[in-house]
């Protein structure tokens, strides 16, 4: 190993230029050459300094590529990549390779098309790669193979179950690898390829890898394709992916919810429905609760995810409903409300159509309308001519009065029955509780990309959303109640009691109740005297006080706090965050990192192979953005990518965590924060070191929260206590420690 000797004389050392990059190349048979890079230079001229070195040919043949695991190509455009220290490998270049590839899996030989294969599953990782590949018609040929190509082996299958299970694992690998780059359009594929894709997701269930692969191409296909979508449909039913579900895999139950979520997603509005219920005969919510949820292992974030997506997509069946007004004068919905109306008073005696006057009967309907607690007494279908919540509302009632028939008289009968002005109008306070839960479950809304937040009680019960209706009635019913407000001025009362019933709601679901019963639970000990002491307990917590000295107090501190909320922000910004980059094609993991240099006047970035554990060092990030160099900075729909048109990006959540940074003429860094706190604290950082205004919901709360306990301390009684300008020494060690006892 040479040994780098000191100058004689005293002169410090300059370091390397920055255009300059020290590396070690390998090629097989030879020691590997240390050399510099001059980046400025033509990365062909590079190479061929190389291939002189070991006297090869015909460097245009030639490439170099990352000797780590990804095996990537070095190109213009990633040159920029290389580090001081890397190791790379003189190759052949990608359209070479791909020639090789391209002739090697068409081999007669098994052997050899099945060990071509696998590099062809390997290498197609590599964008430039795959571009040469799929420049040579490689997906046709693939797909050929899928198509008919397998067949040639059936005779062998029997004897070479594992050899012909492995090729088809890579072909379908390499498949997916090269349509992940986005570069072919999914339109392009026949019926037969599709026929023969789902056919491998019922005859190689119990080949993990195919099974994956399969389930995620049908996935992709429905996404990203129209025509593929019902073209899928037609070729793979519930029925084929419900066993998928039964299993002890949960990669594969993702994948298999994925594609259920996918055909969800696009089906057309009128085949929603007829497809949900399918699922119901099919008992899918039953079985994801009892081999999924309550399965004796943890629920990963994708499985959490595709959960999610699934549960809104349910309650998104709901929108019609709610967005659908009542029509007056249709008889049907009318007998809905007589049906409310005879079941609370069906005890009372009821004249016969042969016996009473018509006004007598149009009498006694307007006074039970009036104590079921609709506005219009008359004509109670005015009330629901409103949307949202529309005929959503209506619905709930009667799937309350029907299936909690005690529970609905009680409430209704007990209402009607008071005297004292605190009567809680059933039919008014139903309509507004089912707007409420509308918004809380976001119906109507498409999926976020992001989110994991399923709520396992909704996979409880088929009829989920009305039942969650039927608790929360009670629930308002009792706080209404408790608060002892009136009828008379609705609105007000309306006002009140819901805003205390949506913190006892949301701070119930906030708890993850696995059943509806616990649900229920939780609830019961979030009284309405209960949300005042929670109340009381963060109102002291964070006191505000309101005289004239203490708001000048204020004012003077304000800066400081300020700089120190500031302070904070760029130091977390210096430790850096990892995002994570979102895939419209399927979902998968892919991550990149940001950080703030400690100088505050470079941010450094790069893509990472997965989820780092702890802070990422700056020169493992590959690529430099100036914050001089920085012109503005976006955020939600101004953000470039959130322009784009996408099923699940066009979205409140992923909205609001979307944010850009603008520099030079048209470039730019699109960020999608992985929480709403990372995206306050990039946002709040972004704009200190622009020299703008920090104005996020965070600095708020911290503003408050530090100027709070700030005054606090500066209004403590401190008469005749010293208090030392240094801190206190810290206390020697003891000789030893044999007071210390282990409590377990």
């Amino acid at each position: 190993c040479p040994v780098l000797l000191a100058p004689k004389n005293n002169s410090v050392a300059m370091p390397p230029p920055a255009d300059i990059v020290k590396v070690a190349i390998e090629w097989p048979g030879a020691f590997p050459k240390l050399m510099e890079i001059d980046q400025k230079k033509p990365l062909s001229s590079i190479i061929k300094e190389v291939c002189d070195g070991w006297s090869l040919a015909n460097h245009d043949q030639f490439a170099l590529q990352h000797a780590d695991s990804s095996n990537f190509y070095i190109t213009e455009k990633n040159r920029n990549e290389i580090k001081n220290g890397a190791i790379l490998r003189l190759t052949t270049s990608p359209a070479q390779n791909a020639q090789q590839l391209h002739e090697r899996i068409q081999s007669s030989s098994m052997d050899a098309k099945l060990e071509a294969l696998k590099d062809l599953a390997n290498y197609s990782r590599d964008v430039t790669f795959a571009q040469e590949f799929i420049n040579l018609d490689g997906i046709s040929l693939l797909t050929q193979m899928v198509e008919s190509g397998t067949e040639r082996y059936q005779k062998l299958q029997k004897i070479m179950k594992p050899c012909f299970g492995d090729m088809l694992s890579f072909t379908l690998t390499a498949f997916v690898e090269l349509m992940d780059h986005g570069i072919v359009s999914w339109d392009t594929f026949s019926v037969a390829f599709i026929k023969k894709i789902a056919s491998y997701v019922n005859k190689f269930a119990s080949d993990i890898s195919i099974l994956q692969r399969s389930l995620a191409i049908l996935e992709s296909m429905v996404l990203n394709s129209h025509d593929l979508y019902q073209k899928v449909a037609q070729e793979i039913t519930i029925g084929q992916l419900i066993p998928h579900l039964q299993g002890t895999d949960q990669e594969i139950q993702t994948y298999t919810i994925a594609v259920i979520n996918a055909l969800f997603l696009k089906a057309p509005d009128d085949k929603r429905q007829e497809m949900a219920n399918i699922l119901a005969q099919k008992q899918l919510r039953s079985i994801i609760l009892t081999h999924v949820i309550r399965a004796q292992r943890a629920i990963n974030n994708e499985m959490a995810h595709q959960l999610y997506v699934l549960q809104v997509l349910t309650f998104n069946l709901l929108e019609d409903r709610m967005m659908t007004k009542m029509d007056p004068q249709d008889q049907a919905q009318r007998d809905i409300i007589f049906e409310l109306r005879r079941i609370a008073f069906d005890a009372e005696s009821e004249p016969n159509n042969s016996s009473g006057s018509m006004e007598k009967r149009k009498s006694m309907y307007t006074r039970d309308y009036k104590k079921l607690g609709f506005i219009n007494h008359v004509n109670p279908a005015m009330d629901f001519t409103q949307t949202p919540p529309g005929m959503l509302a209506l619905d709930n009632m009667l799937y309350f009065a029907k299936h909690h028939q005690d529970a609905y008289i009680r409430i209704v009968l007990e209402n009607s029955s008071r005297e004292d002005k605190h009567e809680c109008p059933f039919g008014r306070s139903s309509i507004e509780l089912t707007k409420m839960l509308c918004e809380i479950l976001k119906v109507g809304e498409l999926p976020s990309e992001t989110c994991n937040d399923f709520h396992p009680m909704f996979f409880t019960h088929d009829r989920s959303f009305e039942e969650f209706f039927c608790i929360c009635i009670q629930l308002l019913n009792k706080t209404w109640k408790e608060m002892r407000a009136t009828s008379e001025d609705f609105n007000k009362a309306r006002k009140r009691v819901m805003q205390v019933v949506k913190e006892q709601i949301m701070r119930a679901l906030t708890t993850k109740p696995s059943s509806l019963d616990q649900f229920k639970s939780k609830l019961q000990n979030l009284s309405y005297t209960e949300i005042l002491k929670i109340r009381q307990s963060e109102r002291m917590n964070q006191e505000d006080f309101q005289s004239r000295p203490i708001l000048e107090l204020k004012e003077k501190i304000q800066p400081e706090i300020l700089e120190l909320i500031k302070q904070q922000r760029l130091n977390r910004l210096v430790e850096g965050t990892c995002f994570r980059k979102l895939n419209s094609r399927r979902r998968q993991d892919k991550f990149w990192y940001c950080r703030l240099s400690p100088n505050h006047k470079v941010l450094h970035y790069g893509d990472l192979e997965e989820s780092p554990q702890g802070e990422v060092p700056h020169d493992s990030l590959q690529d430099k953005l100036p914050v001089a160099d920085i012109k503005a900075v976006v955020t939600g729909k101004d953000c470039p990518h959130m322009k784009e048109k996408g099923a699940l990006k066009q979205n409140k959540e992923v909205l609001e965590l979307a944010f850009s940074i603008l520099y030079d003429s048209s470039g730019q860094l699109n960020f999608i924060a992985p929480d709403k706190h990372e995206y306050c604290v990039w946002t709040d950082g972004l704009n200190a070191l622009l020299g703008k205004d920090m104005l996020s919901d965070l600095t708020r709360n911290d503003l408050d929260t530090l100027l709070s306990m700030e005054i606090k301390l500066r209004l403590l009684d401190l008469e005749n206590i010293q208090i030392p300008d240094a801190p206190p020494p810290i206390p020697k060690e003891p000789s030893n420690y044999d007071f210390v006892y282990d409590c377990n």
